[in-house]
Formats: structure tokens, C-alpha cells, sequence
């Protein structure tokens, strides 16, 4: 369906694609996967004929209907929901346009003016028509059904729905265009866990042929038939999900690696013959013979080292008390609106808990009432009395860095008694390298922000984080160091995070934000999903009991009814 054939891009700063081919053919679901700046949604865009390629060619039917879900909203915040799904229909909302004008005209227009604006307008309803433009509407409504949305839904305007349900628009938006396949870039950021595993499992029943761009690696994991790993502007394609793909270059690595290093102790053994022989009186011919053997070999290429990545742990911290902090029958409202109610929570030294639920059921309030940024409505929030040292990671903290200062300057006014070296040393963990640590805050990207206020955080031998959506604007290999210096941490972590894959190598507790009060599993994340499905299949089964019994008792009364019609007869 679609080829990429050695496609090459260069731009000023450097080369971001050297040679890359691949192609994704009927029934495919590609994961296109690397370190930010890897050129991943370039790729997408030179498919989409928004960027050029430097070199290469991508190959496709002039027919083929891409649809191209970007990172970014494009619909008017103030349309109805029923007018962001419709917008979908460029050709026949322009022909409705023009049969607006005509309309308009014909209220006013006589004699041959008039006649020709007949003409003109019969000539658009026929082309409406074989357009099937009368379907449009039915179209509509079916796809706001299918996305989710309520019936009164249509008529609500954009800015009233939630980022999720924004998505949904987009990607219902997408689909109305009928397309042959879908590039989807990024489609799980900044929504909600529900709605990423309501769009997972919509997806997964889908037919049309993807490449979806995501550092969601439960998300790929779940839908991807294929990998594409970009890695220094190269790719490599795997068959399979995410964690085949991790199992295969594993083993491909360290097959590459046995080779090269055998190849490279012969080598070793077969010059030092030639050196040994080069001037014996007897061995010198079969010397020579050797170095001209050697000279011919072609050379294994060494393994490529792992990608450039976040290096560094935490710091390690005091001890902190077994009873880090007590949450009893909290409860907090927000102009009426309940966010809590008896709630209820104990965290334990070295707890690793993640709070799940959705989008606005207080998991962000929850981080601000433990760090003691707002207070409760009611209950109590206690935080351990001894050795205590908290960090407060804010989902906007990256934000919140002052956009004047260098990077240097950050990190130099937490800590003034540091010489420049050693505050270089620590930037350089976080990939802030030479000049770059010169740069201004304004310039950086989401992701360098990102982990200048992660740095910010490690200045502090803290032994309770309050992290919330720490993994926003990181890559895969940022992800993953997190996850390792969270689980080598010996203190205490509450951690808000819609990363699934993220939660599943990090918490030991799961509580969930269900009807504004806590749910705790006092297990992993796989505990929970269990769990919760139990619970799920439990409640399932309850509900057809119920149903039957209630079928059951109203066949005996209607039974009770008719024998006591007879007896009466």
C-alpha cells in the first residue's frame, strides 16, 4: 500500500533519515518507535506530502485515501460536536456552500439571471447527489454514536468536552473520510486511561492498515503487528508487537556482538602470526600470505550502543519513619462539586503507588492536598513525623521554570555553593551537553523541560516524590531509566500516570478513584487488572441473576394470574 524507499532528510542542523525504507501493506499495524527528535512524525508528514525528502521516494497509488491524525486539534472550539464531525466532508460542505450563494442570489434575481442560477443550481444538487451527499447526515450521526458521544451530544460545542473526547472527534473525523489507511501520530497523549483503552480496543477492530507514532508501549504492545525502530536516522522493521520486538533485538544484538568480538580475536590471532613471521627466513612467505588475507576480510560492524539516554538514580536519602503519611476520611469539593468523600489511604515506607481514574476525578488535587498546596474540605491528610522529606513533581512543573534563564542558571541558583563542573555533570545526565546548557529555557523543547525539571527535583535527597504525569514529553529510552531509578529507590513514591506499560514496572500499590472515594489493591498493576476483572465478571453475573429472577417472578405472576382467571371461571 505504502513503501518508503531509501528516504533521506536533511535540514540545517543535520541528517535526521539516512536510507530509511519500509512499507506497510494490507492488514499491517506498523509502530513506528524511537527517541524523540528521531524523525518519526517526519516521516509521517513527508507520506502525507507535507515535507520533501532530501533523497528517496515514497511509494503509493495516486487513489489511496490517507487519513492523517495529527498531535494537534484542529477543530474550532466553539463548533458543535455534530459540525466538528461534519467538517470531515470537504467537497460537500464547498458544494453546500455554493448552494448557500445560490440561494441567496436567487431571492433577488430575474429573467436570465434567474434562469442561469437555476442551471447553475441543479448542476450542484446533481453533483451532491452523485456524491452521495444525502447520506452525509445519517454518516454523521452514526460516527458521533460510534466514537462514544450521547444522543444530545450534537448540538454541545467542542470546548465543552475534555481532551479524550476531543480525540475522539478528531479520529471520528478521520474516519468519515472512508481512508485506505490511518497514520496516527501520538494518539494517546494527554488523554485519559479509559479513553486510551476505549481507543485501543477500537482500534484493534478496525481492518484498515496503520502506522501509529507513540511512546505508549502497552499501547503498541496491545495493537502492533510490526515495529519500525528508528535509530540514528535509520530503521530497522521487527515483526510482531512491542515486546517481541524488544525480545528480538535483544537477541540480534548479542548475535552481532558474539560475531564481531570472534571475528575480532581471530583477526587479533592471525596478526600476530604475521608480526611474529614477518621476517623469518622460513615462515615469511606464509606471513605475507596471511596479511593479504586479512586485508581482504570484510569487517563485522560493532554493535551500536543503546541510544543516548537519561543516566542517573536517585540520591540517596535519611530513613525515613515506617508511616509515611495518613489520609482518613478525606473529603474536598470544588464550588459544590465532590471531589472526595471518606476516603481513606495509609502509605507505608517504601510504597510505590499509582492513583488511576479518569480525567478530572481529583488525582492531581489528591498530589496538591498531600504537599500541603491546598487543604481539605474535611478528613485529614497527616504526614509522617519522622524524617520526612518530601518532593513535589507537578504535572505543569516544566512550566513553571523561569523561560529567561539558561539551563545553567536553573540548576545554579538551587544550588550556589557548586562549581560549574559539577552542575554540568548533572545536566549531562539529563542530555544537556557542550553549549546546550546555555540555552534558554524559552528555546527548549517540551521534552528538554521536561527533564531540566526532573534534574531540578534530584537536587534534594528526598525520600517521598509526589510525581505527577512525570513521563509527559519523554521518549521510550527516557521511560525506561525512570522506571529503573524508581525501582532502585528505596524511598516512598505517590505517582499519578495515564502510562500503563509505566505503572506496571513501577507500583507495588494501585488505588483507583472510583465515585470520589479510594479503591486500594495492595498488589501490582497485573494484580489489579485481575482483580478488577473479577470484580467485573462478579458484577456480570450478579446482573443476570437479577435479571433472571426478576424474568422468573414475573412468569409467575402472569402464571398466578391466569389460575386465578380460571378458578374464578
Amino acid at each position: 500500500m505504502i513503501r518508503l524507499e531509501r528516504i533521506c532528510k536533511i535540514y540545517p542542523h543535520g541528517e535526521v533519515l539516512n536510507d530509511v525504507t519500509w512499507e506497510v501493506k494490507p492488514g499491517d499495524r506498523a509502530g513506528l518507535v524511537g527517541p524523540n527528535g528521531g524523525g518519526k512524525s517526519t516521516q509521517l508528514k513527508i507520506i502525507m506530502g507535507e515535507v520533501e525528502p532530501t533523497s528517496g521516494r515514497v511509494i503509493k497509488s495516486d487513489k489511496l485515501r490517507i487519513g492523517y491524525l495529527t498531535q494537534e486539534f484542529e477543530i474550532p472550539q466553539t463548533a458543535t460536536v455534530r459540525h466538528a464531525f461534519a467538517s470531515a466532508f470537504v467537497e460537500l460542505n464547498d458544494i453546500l456552500a455554493k448552494l448557500a450563494v445560490v440561494h441567496h442570489k436567487m431571492e433577488t434575481a430575474q429573467g436570465d439571471e434567474l434562469d442561469s442560477l437555476l442551471k447553475r443550481m441543479d448542476d450542484l444538487q446533481r453533483s451532491f447527489e452523485a456524491k452521495n451527499g444525502y447520506a452525509m447526515d445519517s454518516q454523521v450521526e452514526k460516527m458521533i454514536a460510534d466514537m462514544g458521544f450521547n444522543a444530545g451530544d450534537g448540538d454541545r460545542q467542542v470546548n465543552e468536552f475534555s481532551g479524550g473526547w476531543q480525540m475522539r472527534m478528531n479520529l471520528g473525523r478521520v474516519l468519515l473520510t472512508k481512508p485506505d489507511i490511518l497514520l496516527l501520530d501520538e494518539p494517546t497523549n494527554h488523554i485519559d486511561l479509559e479513553t486510551i483503552e476505549w481507543l485501543e480496543k477500537y482500534l484493534r477492530e478496525q481492518t484498515t492498515p496503520m502506522v501509529i507514532v507513540s511512546h505508549d508501549r502497552y499501547f503498541l504492545d496491545r495493537l502492533c503487528t510490526s515495529i519500525i525502530e528508528m535509530e540514528r536516522g535509520t530503521a530497522t522493521v521487527y515483526l510482531g508487537n512491542y515486546t517481541a520486538y524488544l525480545e528480538a533485538r535483544a537477541m540480534t544484538r548479542e548475535a552481532q556482538l558474539a560475531t564481531f568480538e570472534r571475528q575480532q580475536k581471530e583477526m587479533e590471532r592471525q596478526q600476530q602470526f604475521v608480526d611474529r613471521f614477518r621476517a623469518s627466513a622460513t615462515r615469511s612467505t606464509q606471513a605475507k600470505s596471511r596479511e593479504k588475507q586479512l586485508d581482504k576480510i570484510e569487517l563485522v560492524d560493532e554493535p551500536d550502543s543503546e541510544e543516548k539516554t537519561l543516566n542517573f538514580k536517585f540520591p540517596a536519602s535519611t530513613r525515613s519513619g515506617r508511616n509515611v503519611a495518613s489520609i482518613k476520611n478525606l473529603m474536598h469539593v470544588y464550588d459544590d462539586n465532590i471531589i472526595f468523600m471518606d476516603a481513606n489511604l495509609h502509605v507505608e515506607r517504601g510504597d510505590k503507588i499509582a492513583i488511576l481514574g479518569p480525567n478530572g476525578s481529583g488525582k492531581s488535587t489528591f498530589l496538591r492536598l498531600v504537599a500541603g498546596k491546598e487543604k481539605p474540605t474535611d478528613g485529614f491528610v497527616t504526614i509522617g513525623d519522622h524524617n520526612i522529606k518530601m518532593a513535589y513533581f507537578e504535572q505543569n512543573q516544566a512550566e513553571a521554570l523561569d523561560l529567561s534563564k539558561t539551563a545553567l542558571q536553573t540548576i545554579a541558583e538551587q544550588v550556589p555553593d557548586w562549581k560549574t563542573t559539577e552542575i554540568r555533570g548533572l545536566l549531562g545526565k539529563f542530555l544537556f551537553s557542550g553549549d546546550s546548557v546555555y540555552k534558554k529555557v524559552e528555546s527548549l523543547s517540551g521534552g528538554e523541560k521536561a527533564r531540566l525539571a526532573m534534574a531540578q527535583m534530584l537536587l534534594g535527597a528526598n525520600n517521598f516524590l509526589l510525581l505527577d504525569e512525570p513521563t509527559n514529553h519523554l521518549d521510550i529510552p527516557a521511560k525506561e531509566t525512570l522506571e529503573e531509578a524508581l525501582r532502585e529507590f528505596d524511598g516512598t513514591a505517590i505517582i499519578v500516570s495515564h502510562d500503563r506499560y509505566f505503572i506496571s514496572q513501577v507500583a507495588t500499590k494501585i488505588v483507583e478513584i472510583r465515585n470520589n472515594h479510594f479503591v486500594v489493591y495492595h498488589g501490582n498493576y497485573q494484580y489489579y487488572l485481575d482483580r478488577v476483572a473479577a470484580e467485573q465478571e462478579k458484577a456480570a453475573a450478579a446482573k443476570a441473576a437479577a435479571e433472571k429472577a426478576a424474568k422468573d417472578a414475573s412468569k409467575r405472576a402472569k402464571q398466578l394470574e391466569k389460575d386465578s382467571k380460571k378458578a374464578k371461571k
